[in-house]
């Protein structure tokens, strides 16, 4: 009897241990497909009428991104300052983003 696929929390659907071996969440499991920068301009329509358009999507596709982020800067033995600093400049502009309307009547005017 086969294993059912869970709809939150598992694995991809596409995900085959025999074939793919230990699972890797930096890494997208689906057909491989032409890279965006990579297409022509007339190829671009096509190319996003290939793609599934769904929160679920969404949610995979930063998550994807995140853990690269953890791969590439986080998790190596020897990691240096570069995620501290990310960390800190992110969160910067987040929260003048959140702040924007109360920072934006102490603007400088010059008066001549």
């Amino acid at each position: 009897m086969a294993e059912p696929k869970l709809k939150f929390g598992g694995y991809p659907a596409e995900y085959d241990p025999a074939r793919h071996g230990p699972y890797d969440p930096a890494r997208y499991y689906g057909k491989a497909d032409t890279p965006f920068l990579d297409l022509k301009l007339g190829e671009i329509p096509s190319w996003f009428s290939r793609r599934q358009k769904s929160p679920r999507t969404l949610v995979a596709l930063f998550s994807r991104a995140f853990w690269r982020w953890q791969h590439k800067y986080v998790q190596p033995k020897r990691t240096g300052i570069a995620p501290f600093f990310q960390a800190t400049i992110s969160a910067m502009i987040l929260f003048y983003i959140i702040n924007y309307n109360k920072l934006r009547h102490h603007k400088s005017y010059k008066y001549h």
